[in-house]
């Protein structure tokens, strides 16, 4: 740690002793003569900023840098300053061919709907890197990469996505390497200014949003040599709302058998008939802030160049949320006029509830959630050319990035008499008749349920130092030049999550009356106070109105921990009633309100502490064999980097076993596990040039992708159990075993990669483009067992089987990119403003563990170390699925665009679809994952056949889905333009499925309505 200091600041004083004097350096320098064409146009780093104007000029910018380009990349550049085609990063880099767009919240949260994005797929894998300005970077709340929604498009010049790096790119790109790039004031050429105004008005929640950005640079030829200087700044504002309509998993009718140790026990009927357990609703209100601010100053004197930058976006996001949820036994529903498909589902009926609580106990969730994500980045780069071939280049970084989030989630209660449901449309009805809607209409009829509360926290920091040289072959007919360079980073990351991390407690339940209260702590009886909300234009008038219900107020909600405390003091006194006396505790701290106490930090089973250097050196050779026939061109290469990591956390140990086997106590202990790893990583890519404008090319090299630093956390539970003999009391077996909560003894996934393309350049913007990749992976980390060795304090060795993250399987990605662009300027008078944008996707993927997890029947147990349920997964029946494919896949996705650039009028009408993909098995974010137990089990060989008490795990997947997006913009002069943007033009919308051995069949349906923007733009 202390030498890497000092390095880094010996750096950076010869970086200000080179600048003080370099006018000097200048005047005893012999000057440098200029690179060769050939040679610069194959650098990779002049993948610079090139400022344009309108569509075709951006087509014609981005397929230049794929056509000249050293590595397979595929481009967008900004139609104008500050331009970029879409109004997210995410949306951006969805229109790159073998690029898709993830559209929830997040990966583990796939039940909330994301309009903009949250994270992109490249080829199929989710090991993307991120950059900026060919730069590491990456925001606090994501780990090792960069959240690309933090990310203002308005500061963005053009984005790069390189498919295959070579050996001078920073390491850790399997799927792919995305660079953000910003405008540095040379690329402008003197004094330029912008200002954008616009706004979004969204057509489901009647919201309107505003944005704006201002950029103004300028240079100045001074006695010490040319100086430029560069500040954009951005403002966003983002509102839109998401309706979702939810069909629960279908059960199969069952009858009553027996209960036993207080399990009920159920035979399935002889009509193999299924129904759904209910249908919910929710909608969600979400409000984004995103403030960027980029600045740059640039200097060139002679020989010498420097820049130095920093940027910074901040990001905070709301989302409100009314969420309807229903808890109920399915094997407690009684049904009616029902109507049944071919397979034996109910697609029609009214459901009612027989259990004792009286009918669908229904909660009323009110949340509210919100982050605050901030990532500064600060670079100074310095370049010297001593002679015509030599030129050294050094590159200071520093990035600091923190996140800080609230959740709170507060529910009423409402036991709803029946349900009736009709799934024969497009989409399911949930009415309500007049009884029922008089009964959900009255305060009278609701009751404090339950409160939830999550908080999180995260900062991170890298220091990264980049030496490079580079030598130019002269009179060199083969050899172009020959790079070589090193790099060392010093990273450290935090992120703590409250304890309990959703902390949910009940304030009183249905189920709890007669067992643990004697009454419901009904809100008529409380000063604590609620609102009725009205869901109006639910599903943009897709579905049918849902009833105005009662949830609680907004100060709830935001009164924590006040307003948490004031719920659960109302039920003590319903606790202390019973003559027997407190019956509360019976369900532990989480139904108890004396036991109740706030989510905080502090616990170390919350904390993850991550700190990681790396070294790496490279060396590479670029080529050209331009005498032979069919031109070659390419560069051959290696890097190698050293990683070292310590994971700072605790071992909390149990031990259950007499002092004959060991004296070990249990504990509690802090540790600091340290991993290192070295890598070598060739490459290779070649271009053969056919002729001026058609060229093919080849690509190999290793690749890794380091863990994310949420698997790598160490602390672990274990225990130490023995099997004794009831009558000898003798010890017939030791037991050790335990979870992780992620294992800081990980290795990076490995990928051995080729790829090939075939690129018809026929226009400056006309291509047609083929591409053909394979990628095999190894030690991809997964869900698995793993061992663990513990010595005791007498000595003694423990092998403790853990469950958690490990390096666990291979597997590969293999498929086929096209894509095809052209502006028709053949044809006469204004058709000659058309073109079309066109890509296509096909992706294969495999997966094998190395230790399989064979399973026909589901396994008992919700816990993390019931592999069989996260692995393959519990149907209702207690059938298991098998082992799943690789999540976030889609085998087959599209681009199509159509586009008219003319004059001072341009317009684009562009669609994207991506195939349905696998999103997760067994999540715990709703009614599909083991926060349900109420799976019935089916094994013939299980002790406890027809017992409804095993976990729930099933596969969700993303429907295919595509959505059409169109823009007009006019120009004013040579100044002035103005622009109109609709969003999801055809109001589409997004399905989410659940797989059953019944059928695969839709669990949510999400819409979010039209959206429209309209803008502004004027240069100076």
């Amino acid at each position: 740690m202390r030498h890497f200091k000092k390095t880094a600041l010996s750096v950076a004083a010869i970086q200000a002793v080179m600048v003080m004097t370099a006018p000097a350096m200048a005047q005893t320098a012999a000057p440098a003569a200029p690179a060769t064409p050939a040679a610069d146009a194959k650098t990779p780093q002049s993948l610079e900023t090139v400022v344009v104007s309108g569509r075709r000029a951006a087509i014609a910018s981005a397929q230049k840098i794929k056509q000249e380009s050293d590595e397979i990349v595929d481009s967008i550049v900004a139609d104008d300053i500050g331009k970029l085609p879409d109004r997210s990063v995410t949306e951006v880099l969805q229109r790159i061919v073998g690029v898709t767009m993830d559209r929830t919240a997040a990966r583990s949260d796939p039940v909330h709907y994301s309009v903009e994005g949250s994270g992109v797929v490249i080829r199929g894998l989710t090991y993307v890197v991120a950059q900026l300005n060919g730069r590491e970077t990456f925001s606090a709340n994501q780990g090792r990469n960069l959240g690309f929604e933090d990310v203002p498009p308005e500061l963005m010049g053009g984005v790069d996505v390189y498919k295959n790096p070579s050996a001078e790119q920073i390491e850790g790109a399997i799927a792919g390497l995305v660079n953000l790039r910003t405008a540095l004031p040379f690329d402008y050429g003197g004094f330029k200014a912008s200002l954008s105004l616009g706004g979004t008005y969204g057509m489901l929640n009647k919201k309107s949003s505003p944005e704006g950005s201002f950029l103004v640079s300028n240079t100045w030829n001074t006695p010490i040599g040319r100086i430029g200087a560069l500040i954009d700044i951005a403002h966003s504002k983002s509102s839109t709302r998401t309706d979702t309509v939810t069909v629960d998993p279908y059960y199969r009718t069952a009858t009553f058998s027996k209960t036993v140790n207080g399990v009920n026990y159920y035979t399935p009927t002889a009509d193999n008939r299924w129904f759904p357990r209910d249908l919910t609703w929710r909608t969600q209100e979400y409000d984004r802030t995103r403030d960027g601010l980029y600045a740059a100053l640039q200097w060139k004197k002679d020989n010498f160049d420097s820049s130095l930058t920093y940027f910074r976006s901040k990001y905070r996001f709301d989302m409100n949320e009314l969420a309807i949820k229903a808890e109920v036994n399915p094997y407690e529903i009684a049904i009616s006029d029902g109507t049944w498909n071919d397979n034996g589902m109910l697609v029609k009926g009214v459901l009612k509830s027989t259990s004792s609580t009286g009918g669908f106990e229904v909660e009323n969730n009110a949340r509210m959630s919100s982050r605050k994500s901030k990532t500064e980045d600060l670079s100074w780069n310095f370049r010297w050319k001593p002679t015509d071939q030599w030129t050294l280049t050094s590159d200071l970084q520093y990035v600091r990035s923190d996140t800080r989030a609230f959740d709170s989630n507060v529910a009423t209660g409402l036991i709803l008499p029946k349900q009736i449901i009709d799934m024969t449309g497009k989409m399911p009805t949930l009415s309500f008749d007049a009884a029922d809607q008089a009964f959900i209409a009255n305060r009278d009829n609701y009751y404090w349920a339950t409160t939830m509360e999550h908080l999180d926290r995260g900062k991170g920091t890298q220091k990264a130092v980049k030496l490079d040289a580079r030598y130019q072959f002269h009179d060199n007919s083969v050899l172009n030049d020959l790079r070589f360079g090193v790099r060392f980073t010093d990273r450290d990351a935090t992120t703590e999550n409250s304890n309990p991390s959703y902390n949910w407690a009940a304030v009183s339940k249905a189920w709890e009356r007669g067992w643990y209260f004697n009454d419901l702590a009904w809100v008529n009886k409380y000063n604590d106070p609620t609102t009725q909300r009205s869901f109006n234009n639910f599903m943009g008038g897709k579905a049918t109105p849902m009833p105005a219900m009662y949830f609680p107020a907004t100060s709830v909600i935001q009164g924590f921990p006040d307003s948490y405390v004031s719920l659960h003091n109302n039920t003590k006194p319903l606790c202390s009633t019973w003559s027997d006396g407190d019956r509360c505790g019976w369900q532990g701290a989480s139904a108890n309100p004396f036991a109740w106490a706030p989510a905080a930090f502090g616990d170390p089973a919350g904390m993850n502490h991550q700190k990681e250097r790396t070294s790496s050196a490279y060396s590479q050779l670029r080529f050209a064999f331009d005498e032979w026939a069919t031109p070659v061109d390419g560069n051959v290469g290696v890097r190698v980097v050293r990683t070292k990591s310590e994971a700072d956390g605790f071992t909390v140990l149990t031990v259950n076993v007499p002092t004959s086997v060991t004296t070990q106590k249990s504990f509690s202990a802090p540790m600091t596990v340290s991993n290192n790893y070295t890598h070598v990583l060739p490459s290779l890519n070649l271009r053969a040039k056919l002729r001026d404008d058609l060229q093919m090319r080849f690509a190999w090299a290793k690749a890794v992708s380091r863990p994310s630093f949420g698997d790598m956390q160490a602390y672990s539970t274990m225990a130490l159990n023995a099997d004794i003999d009831a009558d000898t009391g003798a010890v017939k077996a030791i037991r050790a075993s335990g979870s992780a909560s992620g294992n800081p003894y990980l290795k990076p996934v490995k990928s051995n990669q080729l790829d090939a393309t075939a690129e018809w350049y026929f226009s400056k913007t006309g291509s047609l483009t083929f591409a053909a990749f394979n990628k095999n992976l190894k030690d991809v980390i997964l869900d698995q067992t793993f061992g663990q060795t513990l010595r005791t304090d007498d000595g003694k060795d423990f092998n403790f089987v853990l469950t958690g993250k490990t390096n666990a399987a291979k597997g590969r990605a293999r498929g086929v990119e096209l894509a095809y662009r052209q502006f028709y300027d053949n044809l006469p008078g204004w058709l000659s403003g058309f073109g079309v944008e066109a890509n296509y996707t096909y992706v294969d993927s495999k997966m094998s563990r190395y230790n399989t997890v064979p399973a026909v029947f589901c396994s008992a147990g919700a816990g993390q170390d019931n592999l069989n349920l996260f692995v393959n997964g519990c149907d209702t029946d207690g059938r298991s699925f098998g082992d799943m494919p690789l999540p976030n896949l889609s085998r087959n996705t599209m681009n199509l665009a159509l586009l008219f650039d003319r004059g001072p009028f341009s317009a684009r009408l562009a669609y994207s679809w991506r195939e349905r993909y696998l999103q997760g098995v067994s999540l715990n974010s709703d009614n599909t994952g083991p926060n349900q137990q109420n799976v019935l089990d089916t094994n013939p060989a299980s002790a406890t056949y027809g017992a409804s008490n095993l976990p729930l795990g099933l596969p969700l997947w993303g429907d295919s889905y595509g959505q059409l997006d169109a823009g007009v913009h006019y120009k004013f002069g040579e100044r002035m333009t103005v622009s109109l943007e609709a969003l999801n033009l055809t109001n589409a919308t997004n399905r989410q499925l659940m797989q059953q051995h019944i059928a695969t069949s839709v669990h949510n349906y999400f819409t979010s309505g039209r959206q429209y923007k309209v803008g502004l733009r004027y240069t100076f």
